[in-house]
């Protein structure tokens, strides 16, 4: 059956061990997600409430099994969680790794990073392992194959007349044969049309404020066109 842009959060799918849960998505306000399975345990874009949300609904035994986090940009409400997230990986005493994915030149990760460390390399238990990503080429966590693509998001530039683009990634995540494609936040743009088909889950934003094409986000339009080509998908970052 097909999802559509009225599902509400938190939006959760399932097959058979491939798991995710979306807990929001809303725009300039949060976004944050948890894959797993059986062997995996990654979490997507942690906005702010993301350690609220993932200690609530499955508590600090899996928290603790956080292998991979994987940032599709840098803008606040994608990343507004990191800090908290680090913070209390270190108060549980992690000791296992930890992998941050985000895309080359996302000042705002490696900002969060240095500050982090900056303020608690006496403290922290485990080691955080910065990966950023500058190529579409595939890589295997944990049983799950991640392949990155790049997306066109932009911001508006300071003069408020033309827009800019900013490093940005989307990610799709497959395993045991079926896979999950998030596109992150984008325009529309080809790379993400190729890698949602097929998929069986799409999760497409589709947060233009109306129905005029924009050069920042998709309209539910595009994003519903894109999403078709999946077996299922869920449109976000819908502006509520």
């Amino acid at each position: 059956m097909k999802k559509n842009e009225y599902q509400k959060y938190p939006i959760i799918w399932r097959k058979e061990d491939f798991f995710i849960k979306i807990y929001c998505s809303i725009p300039n306000i949060a976004t944050g997600i948890l894959i797993t399975t059986d062997r995996a345990t990654f979490v997507v874009d942690p906005g702010d409430g993301i350690l609220r949300d993932l200690n609530k609904d499955v508590g600090a035994v899996t928290i603790l099994k956080v292998s991979d986090i994987f940032i599709s940009h840098g803008h606040h409400d994608h990343v507004g969680g990191v800090w908290s997230l680090l913070t209390y990986l270190s108060v549980l005493k992690k000791k296992s790794p930890l992998n941050i994915y985000y895309p080359q030149g996302c000042k705002e990760i490696e900002s969060i990073y240095r500050a982090f460390i900056k303020v608690y390399s006496k403290e922290v238990s485990y080691q955080i392992n910065l990966r950023p990503i500058d190529s579409v080429k595939s890589f295997k966590r944990d049983s799950v194959t991640i392949k990155p693509f790049k997306v066109n998001h932009r911001e508006p530039s300071a003069d408020g007349n033309s827009s800019e683009l900013i490093p940005s990634l989307g990610f799709k995540f497959i395993y045991d044969g079926k896979s999950i494609c998030y596109g992150g936040d984008t325009a529309f743009c080809n790379a993400l049309v190729k890698n949602a088909k097929d998929s069986n889950l799409a999760i497409i934003e589709a947060g233009a404020k109306d129905d005029t094409s924009s050069d920042l986000h998709m309209t539910i339009k595009q994003a519903t066109q894109i999403g078709k080509t999946a077996k299922e998908y869920f449109l976000v970052h819908v502006p509520e």
